[in-house]
């Protein structure tokens, strides 16, 4: 890209650390007409080897933003596990403080585009031995924790995870997770994070709410630490709550239904780029208050959308930038959306990331 076509921005400034723990993966990504028949035979439209995996996914993105990005994860010292070491750290990650087992295998994926549907199905092919508390001694917790300004998980290697976290919560290191299902161990994890993006089951699945946005306070009820929770809608864009100071004068209790519903009605679903509106500051149950967002999603043209593999690490990427940039949510959650757009523009999870040159989204990363 020349320099002409780019918006000039800042160099990246220090602003810390961005630590995860979690899975490296291979994702062998085919892209096809339409979903095959039992016994079909058909022929590709694209194929790519890419590396993949939740926490990959995100840091590859926030690197690619200006963030210093830093994964603990574990690979086999099989090919695959050697390859997505060297490819991540092609993205600027640092992979010091990944373990290479002796024998075993590592992750990979078998992901099938639909070009006619825009989905994409994916079988998930578990590597072995996995990373357990045993693996990080104390110094290598210390070591790996120096200078982070936030730690991200997502509760698949829940044991190390939690080790990890409790020992960033003693730093005062804030947390984000991003819960995709409820899963054992996960509530011990949980009761540590400050930030929560979600699938949008979970908020129901976790706290047995009979709706969505009813779920989301109950989560802030349940973990008194989280300070927002954003679930993501794909095309639909996210809703996040956040929570506010108790100092509101108001002593009746506001209807979160109602408060959604208000803003939906405020929300100008034609604007092709990505939008953010609040709700006023709000008593939502006792010693709980919020104020409540609608993040719309961009707009793809048909001709321009490939794939949304990894769009949602995409957004989670831009959303630990946005932290570290202490961006208020008005700023972050568009800024997030366009990301995730980018990736979608793309086969894979990780060719077509922005960099923070990238005209798309320079401008709003002033």
């Amino acid at each position: 890209m020349s320099s002409s076509s780019s918006v000039l921005i800042p160099p990246p400034q220090s602003r810390g650390i961005v630590l995860a723990c979690g899975q490296l993966c291979l994702d062998y990504l085919v892209a096809v007409s339409s979903f095959p028949k039992p016994d079909d035979k058909i022929v590709s439209t694209n194929f790519k080897v890419q590396g993949g995996g939740n926490t990959g996914n995100a840091l590859a993105c926030a690197a690619r933003l200006g963030l210093a990005s830093r994964i603990i994860a574990k690979v086999a010292d099989d090919s695959q596990g050697k390859w997505m070491l060297e490819e991540i750290e092609s993205y600027g990650v640092d992979t010091s403080f990944c373990l290479v087992s002796k024998g075993g295998t590592s992750h990979f994926n078998y992901i099938i585009v639909d070009n006619q549907t825009n989905t994409r199905t994916c079988i998930f092919i578990p590597g072995y031995p996995p990373i357990l508390p045993d693996d990080l001694s104390d110094s290598i917790l210390e070591t790996a924790l120096d200078e982070v300004r936030v730690l991200y998980a997502n509760g698949r290697s829940r044991e190390a995870e939690l080790l990890l976290a409790q020992k960033a919560a003693s730093k005062n290191i804030p947390i984000l997770v991003d819960p995709e299902k409820k899963r054992g161990g996960l509530d011990e994890l949980l009761c540590l994070v400050d930030y929560a993006v979600c699938s949008v089951n979970f908020p129901q699945e976790w706290t047995e709410a009979p709706s969505l946005p009813t779920a989301l306070v109950s989560m802030l009820v349940k973990l008194p630490k989280l300070k927002f929770v954003i679930v993501t809608l794909g095309e639909e864009g996210c809703i996040m709550l956040e929570r506010c100071p108790n100092d509101i004068l108001e002593s009746e209790e506001t209807d979160i239904e109602s408060l959604l519903d208000s803003l939906k009605k405020k929300t100008d679903q034609t604007s092709t780029l990505p939008i953010c509106i609040s709700s006023r500051v709000a008593k939502l149950k006792e010693n709980v208050t919020g104020r409540l967002f609608i993040g719309t999603a961009e707009k793809i043209p048909a001709s321009e959308l490939i794939d949304t593999t990894g769009a949602g690490d995409a957004f989670i990427g831009a959303l630990l930038y946005g932290l570290c940039e202490s961006m208020p949510p008005e700023k972050m959650l568009p800024f997030a959306s366009r990301v995730a757009a980018c990736c979608c523009r793309g086969l894979g999870p990780r060719s077509t990331l922005p960099f923070r040159t990238d005209p798309r989204i320079a401008a709003s990363m002033l």
